[in-house]
């Protein structure tokens, strides 16, 4: 299997996003994003993803963290998407639970072509120090989109909304760890029996 990085920049208005990562890294990171959280929870999905993630983000965060959040998930989406290139030989399917104190979440993906977020998840509270929840589905949909990949996040109980986020996002990346393992017994060919993914 060929090296499977990527380097994705993303410039608009609101963002100037850069994306580094390797597929097949040890789980180093390396986050300049201004969002404090988010740059914990991209740690936790870099650690737990054995994914090796550089990420630098300008943004208009004087408005708020809106634009800057999604526009993250966006680029990793195609950032992952370019470094899986053709998906040949990948498990394509992987899942996790992950628990943390009294939280525990499930998350199951399939790097399908087909974009498709089911995300389930009550916070106690709506932010975590300054940073509002909602921003995370908007991560994860800015993703998915672009990753081109069905996304299945359910938060199974909690209280903590710090415990139920960082849960999420170790499951998220233990299961991208899972999906995009090679599959030995599957060689060099595709996982999909249309042919194409």
């Amino acid at each position: 299997m060929a090296n499977r990085i990527a380097d994705i920049s993303r410039d608009t208005l609101e963002t100037q996003i850069r994306v580094q990562l390797d597929l097949d890294g040890t789980g180093q990171s390396r986050f300049e994003t201004g969002v404090a959280f988010l740059d914990h929870m991209l740690d936790q999905v870099a650690r737990h993803g054995l994914i090796d993630l550089d990420i630098n983000a300008k943004g208009d965060l004087h408005i708020d963290a809106h634009h800057t959040v999604e526009d993250i998930g966006i680029t990793l989406g195609q950032a992952v998407a370019s470094a899986l290139g053709d998906k040949k030989g990948i498990r394509r399917y992987g899942h996790a639970y992950v628990p943390l104190d009294e939280a525990l979440s499930r998350v199951v993906i399939d790097f399908s072509g087909r974009p498709g977020l089911e995300y389930h998840a009550e916070y106690p509270r709506a932010r975590i120090g300054d940073f509002d929840v909602d921003l995370l589905h908007e991560f994860f949909q800015g993703f998915i989109n672009h990753a081109q990949a069905t996304l299945h996040i359910d938060n199974l109980r909690g209280e903590n909304a710090h415990h139920i986020a960082e849960t999420i996002f170790k499951a998220f990346g233990r299961a991208v760890r899972m999906a995009i393992e090679p599959d030995q017994r599957m060689g060099d060919t595709l996982p999909s029996t249309k042919g194409k993914l």
